[in-house]
Protein backbone atom coordinates (compact mmCIF):
# COMPACT_ATOMS: atom_id res chain seq x y z
CA UNK A 1 0.00 0.00 0.00
CA UNK A 2 1.43 3.51 -1.08
CA UNK A 3 2.29 5.60 1.93
CA UNK A 4 0.40 9.21 2.19
CA UNK A 5 2.30 12.26 1.48
CA UNK A 6 3.24 13.82 4.82
CA UNK A 7 0.96 16.53 5.65
CA UNK A 8 2.70 20.23 5.74
CA UNK A 9 2.86 21.36 9.81
CA UNK A 10 1.85 24.60 11.01
CA UNK A 11 4.70 26.99 9.71
CA UNK A 12 4.96 25.02 6.44
CA UNK A 13 1.04 25.86 5.56
CA UNK A 14 1.88 29.83 6.89
CA UNK A 15 4.72 30.35 4.80
CA UNK A 16 3.09 28.56 1.96
CA UNK A 17 -0.52 30.61 2.32
CA UNK A 18 1.68 33.89 3.07
CA UNK A 19 3.88 32.87 -0.28
CA UNK A 20 0.98 32.79 -2.46
CA UNK A 21 -0.56 35.47 -1.40
CA UNK A 22 2.14 37.76 -1.69
CA UNK A 23 2.51 36.52 -5.69
CA UNK A 24 -1.05 37.29 -6.56
CA UNK A 25 -1.64 40.27 -4.51
CA UNK A 26 2.12 41.53 -6.51
CA UNK A 27 0.90 40.28 -9.42
CA UNK A 28 -2.37 41.82 -9.23
CA UNK A 29 -0.47 45.63 -8.70
CA UNK A 30 2.00 44.40 -11.58
CA UNK A 31 -0.76 43.36 -14.46
CA UNK A 32 -2.88 46.83 -13.21
CA UNK A 33 0.07 48.74 -14.15
CA UNK A 34 1.43 46.77 -17.14
CA UNK A 35 -2.30 47.41 -18.53
CA UNK A 36 -2.48 50.91 -17.37
CA UNK A 37 0.81 52.28 -18.76
CA UNK A 38 1.38 49.73 -21.73
CA UNK A 39 -1.72 47.71 -22.95
CA UNK A 40 -0.07 44.67 -21.99
CA UNK A 41 -0.91 42.08 -19.87
CA UNK A 42 1.79 40.34 -17.36
CA UNK A 43 2.81 37.12 -20.25
CA UNK A 44 3.23 39.74 -22.88
CA UNK A 45 5.37 41.66 -20.86
CA UNK A 46 7.55 38.91 -19.82
CA UNK A 47 7.85 38.06 -23.40
CA UNK A 48 9.14 41.73 -24.60
CA UNK A 49 11.35 41.42 -21.25
CA UNK A 50 13.11 38.52 -21.85
CA UNK A 51 13.68 39.61 -25.31
CA UNK A 52 14.87 42.65 -24.97
CA UNK A 53 17.27 41.56 -22.48
CA UNK A 54 18.48 38.90 -24.83
CA UNK A 55 21.41 40.00 -26.72
CA UNK A 56 20.25 39.31 -30.38
CA UNK A 57 16.92 40.23 -29.17
CA UNK A 58 15.33 36.89 -30.24
CA UNK A 59 14.56 33.29 -28.51
CA UNK A 60 13.69 30.21 -29.89
CA UNK A 61 9.41 30.21 -29.20
CA UNK A 62 10.29 26.98 -26.92
CA UNK A 63 12.64 28.53 -24.93
CA UNK A 64 10.41 31.51 -24.14
CA UNK A 65 7.88 29.06 -23.20
CA UNK A 66 10.28 27.43 -20.52
CA UNK A 67 11.14 30.51 -19.42
CA UNK A 68 7.65 32.12 -18.47
CA UNK A 69 6.36 28.84 -17.23
CA UNK A 70 3.50 29.18 -20.17
CA UNK A 71 2.05 26.78 -22.41
CA UNK A 72 3.54 26.40 -26.20
CA UNK A 73 -0.31 27.08 -27.43
CA UNK A 74 -0.75 30.26 -24.80
CA UNK A 75 2.76 31.25 -26.16
CA UNK A 76 1.95 31.33 -29.64
CA UNK A 77 -1.06 33.03 -29.29
CA UNK A 78 0.57 35.98 -26.92
CA UNK A 79 3.15 36.09 -29.54
CA UNK A 80 0.53 36.37 -32.10
CA UNK A 81 -1.28 39.09 -30.75
CA UNK A 82 2.32 41.50 -29.73
CA UNK A 83 3.29 40.47 -33.44
CA UNK A 84 0.12 42.09 -34.34
CA UNK A 85 0.79 44.74 -32.72
CA UNK A 86 4.13 45.20 -34.26
CA UNK A 87 5.74 44.37 -30.84
CA UNK A 88 7.97 41.33 -32.32
CA UNK A 89 8.33 39.39 -35.17
CA UNK A 90 7.99 35.55 -36.11
CA UNK A 91 10.25 33.66 -38.11
CA UNK A 92 11.28 29.87 -39.08
CA UNK A 93 14.34 29.11 -37.02
CA UNK A 94 17.82 29.27 -39.22
CA UNK A 95 19.07 26.73 -37.12
CA UNK A 96 15.43 24.28 -36.93
CA UNK A 97 12.91 24.80 -39.40
CA UNK A 98 10.46 23.36 -37.15
CA UNK A 99 11.16 25.98 -34.45
CA UNK A 100 9.61 29.67 -34.48
CA UNK A 101 12.23 32.71 -32.92
CA UNK A 102 10.65 35.54 -32.12
CA UNK A 103 12.43 39.19 -32.16
CA UNK A 104 11.48 42.44 -30.33
CA UNK A 105 11.37 44.96 -32.79
CA UNK A 106 11.85 48.62 -32.38
CA UNK A 107 8.66 49.16 -31.79
CA UNK A 108 9.00 46.35 -28.46
CA UNK A 109 12.21 47.92 -27.29
CA UNK A 110 10.25 51.34 -27.03
CA UNK A 111 6.99 49.70 -25.23
CA UNK A 112 9.03 47.75 -22.37
CA UNK A 113 11.32 51.13 -21.89
CA UNK A 114 7.78 52.98 -21.35
CA UNK A 115 6.50 50.50 -18.84
CA UNK A 116 9.99 49.79 -17.08
CA UNK A 117 9.77 52.71 -14.83
CA UNK A 118 6.23 52.17 -13.36
CA UNK A 119 7.11 48.30 -13.29
CA UNK A 120 10.12 48.87 -10.99
CA UNK A 121 7.99 51.14 -8.91
CA UNK A 122 5.37 49.18 -8.20
CA UNK A 123 7.77 46.20 -7.42
CA UNK A 124 9.83 48.43 -5.29
CA UNK A 125 6.91 49.88 -3.40
CA UNK A 126 4.76 46.39 -2.60
CA UNK A 127 7.68 44.11 -2.61
CA UNK A 128 10.81 45.73 -1.18
CA UNK A 129 9.59 48.81 0.72
CA UNK A 130 8.96 46.74 3.60
CA UNK A 131 12.12 45.03 3.97
CA UNK A 132 15.83 46.16 5.16
CA UNK A 133 18.70 45.57 2.54
CA UNK A 134 19.63 42.53 5.02
CA UNK A 135 16.18 41.14 4.57
CA UNK A 136 15.88 41.46 0.15
CA UNK A 137 19.24 39.67 0.40
CA UNK A 138 17.84 37.13 2.68
CA UNK A 139 14.86 36.62 0.80
CA UNK A 140 17.13 36.14 -2.58
CA UNK A 141 19.21 33.36 -0.79
CA UNK A 142 15.84 31.63 -0.01
CA UNK A 143 14.41 31.77 -3.06
CA UNK A 144 17.18 30.89 -5.45
CA UNK A 145 17.94 27.25 -4.16
CA UNK A 146 13.83 26.53 -4.12
CA UNK A 147 13.99 27.77 -8.14
CA UNK A 148 16.75 26.01 -8.45
CA UNK A 149 15.00 22.98 -7.11
CA UNK A 150 11.78 23.19 -9.21
CA UNK A 151 13.67 24.36 -12.47
CA UNK A 152 15.68 20.65 -11.97
CA UNK A 153 12.32 19.45 -13.74
CA UNK A 154 11.44 20.80 -16.81
CA UNK A 155 8.50 22.92 -16.98
CA UNK A 156 5.38 21.26 -19.23
CA UNK A 157 6.31 23.37 -22.06
CA UNK A 158 9.84 21.39 -22.35
CA UNK A 159 8.47 17.98 -21.66
CA UNK A 160 8.36 15.86 -24.91
CA UNK A 161 4.58 15.29 -26.54
CA UNK A 162 2.80 12.38 -26.20
CA UNK A 163 1.92 10.83 -29.45
CA UNK A 164 -1.60 9.73 -30.10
Amino acid sequence: MAESPPLLDPVQLGAYFALIEVVDLLRHAIEQQLREAGDLSYVQFQLLARLNGAPEGSHRMTDLADGVVYSRSGLTYQAGLLEKAGLVTRAPSPEDERSVTVTITDAGRERVQRVLPGHAEVVSRMLFQPLSGKDVETLAGLLQPVREHMRSTPPRSAARRRRR
